[in-house]
């Protein structure tokens, strides 16, 4: 089935090989058929996927997704007044609906975002993170595949 974040991909390649304004209808189609916004310009890894379909996404334009990432409906991965850089999400991270991560930092490889958190610090590689701002509720084991292992048990 059709999502927002096929329709990014095909929008994203068609931009590196230099197709013209394709990828700009797509990226309106994107917000109109999904309202998210999800730029072709953002790279987003390999597996990633969004629940969904992608309702109600914002992904900054300079965000970089890693591969292997669950994110939500209704998240925001942005920007942050004062600050020029944006979020980087490593590998195998999930991310909650409902959930907000706001300016230069990284979310560590197979985290898990909780529902609705407010993500303003660095998270840590397995930890699992909740809260308005969000703090570390804990740490997974390290051995652990990936973030959807610790939602399974």
């Amino acid at each position: 089935m059709l999502n927002a974040l096929d329709m990014q991909r095909a929008a994203h390649r068609m931009r590196r090989t230099g197709v013209p304004m394709v990828p700009t209808l797509i990226q309106i189609l994107i917000r109109l058929i999904f309202n998210s916004v999800i730029h072709p310009d953002t790279c987003v890894g390999r597996g990633s996927k969004l629940a969904y379909g992608g309702i109600a996404v914002v992904i900054h334009r300079r965000a970089r997704i890693g591969s292997n990432v669950l994110i939500g409906q209704c998240v925001t991965i942005g920007g942050r007044s004062g600050h020029l850089e944006v979020p980087v999400v490593e590998d195998g991270v999930y991310i909650g609906s409902g959930a907000q991560i706001l300016g230069p930092i990284v979310v560590g490889r197979n985290a898990v975002i909780g529902a609705n958190a407010v993500v303003l610090t660095d998270v840590p590689a397995n930890a699992v993170v909740a809260g308005v701002p969000a703090r570390v509720i804990r740490t997974k084991n390290a051995g652990a595949s990936t973030a959807m292992s610790e939602l399974e048990g």
